[in-house]
């Protein structure tokens, strides 16, 4: 399949979806129109995998592409984005993709301008009214997509899987929050298992489940292979996520467009700071506790942190859950109904999603 192809007509469809946008708002003046022009930014990078899951589950149920699919996997991607900018806002991320965060942005915007008032409350004010904008144009992109799309009891499973989606990632960016948190009140023993409830729910079932069961949907897809789909998505999802839990800590800044470290900073109670919280003294805890989430952290702090999430075997621990995770997925694949040439398909956009460096 020629997903480059698949790529390209997303981009298209997202490219329109901002040039419609930019002139209906033009009238407002320069100022509304930075949403759209920082919107072509932001979106002018990523990999689209989530557009192309959900054109892997369409072609799991039909041959033919309307237009109507690539509305619905635009939004998507918009969603995505959406959900991006608001994450930044609250893991107080300065970049995003080698660019300034959205707060980040609309807070320079104001200080280079000289208006009044405070800059960073102005930044992130504007960041979040520029995540809401990004998910109405998501639900405009989709809304068109369902719309125009000629089977209406496919459209409508496909939007209720696209409604549950916005949910569980709604609540597992909270229960993530709550993490970040609540850690004093946790034992190293429970603190695990409930990163692993964030981890699905904040990212793994959105990532890739969500997106190829709405295709499937779509498509028309049976019910059997939609559950094939669900088997093979799900432990995929969690790699996926713990391969950036890894890249959090210790990816390249050039390659991931974030600081080194920037997990660490941000205090992120991941699954793989919960490994390395089990094997650590009480003393060694209470360390790492005081690091994690601390805005003053050095060159020479993140180092030992990475060292010691190394010496603990924490993060030899995660590589070997995300092989787990994969061969897990893997074997869901090839136990599957699903036709040999989208089993391939699937088989080499996993590899991709897994065996990354950003």
């Amino acid at each position: 399949m020629d997903t480059s192809s698949w790529v390209t007509r997303v981009n298209e469809h997202i490219t329109a979806i901002l040039d419609n946008q930019r002139a209906t708002l033009s009238h407002l003046g320069n100022d509304v129109t930075a949403f759209t022009d920082f919107a072509a930014t932001m979106l002018a990078g990523g990999k689209r995998f989530r557009a192309q899951f959900c054109a892997m589950g369409y072609a799991c149920g039909a041959s033919e592409f309307p237009s109507s699919v690539w509305d619905v996997a635009a939004g998507l991607e918009l969603f995505h984005a959406a959900a991006l900018a608001h994450d930044d806002i609250m893991d107080k991320s300065d970049t995003r993709r080698g660019i300034p965060a959205a707060h980040r942005f609309f807070e320079n915007g104001h200080r280079d301008s000289g208006w009044d008032g405070d800059s960073e409350h102005f930044g992130v004010s504007s960041a979040l009214l520029f995540g809401d904008f990004l998910l109405a144009l998501s639900d405009l992109a989709v809304a068109r997509g369902f719309r125009d799309h000629a089977d209406r009891d496919a459209s409508f499973a496909a939007r209720l899987e696209f409604d549950q989606m916005r949910l569980d990632v709604t609540a597992g960016q909270y229960l993530d929050i709550v993490e970040e948190n609540a850690w004093p009140t946790v034992s190293p023993e429970a603190s695990l298992g409930r990163a692993q409830t964030v981890l699905t729910y904040k990212s793994a079932k959105y990532s890739i489940e969500a997106p190829l069961v709405i295709g499937a949907s779509l498509a028309g897809a049976s019910d059997s292979i939609i559950a094939s789909l669900r088997e093979f998505a799900v432990p995929l999802g969690n790699a996926f996520q713990l391969r950036d839990d890894i890249l959090g800590v210790f990816g390249d800044p050039a390659v991931t467009g974030k600081p080194v470290g920037d997990d660490l900073s941000e205090g992120k109670r991941t699954v793989l700071i919960a490994l390395a919280m089990k094997q650590l003294s009480v003393a060694e805890r209470g360390t790492l506790n005081a690091s994690l989430g601390s805005s003053s952290l050095t060159e020479t702090d993140i180092a030992r942190i990475q060292t010691q999430l190394e010496s603990t075997g924490a993060r030899a621990a995660v590589e070997t859950m995300i092989d787990e995770e994969f061969d897990r997925a893997l074997s869901a694949l090839e136990r599957s109904e699903l036709a040999p040439d989208n089993k391939a398909s699937l088989r080499a956009l996993a590899e991709r999603v897994v065996v990354r460096s950003a």
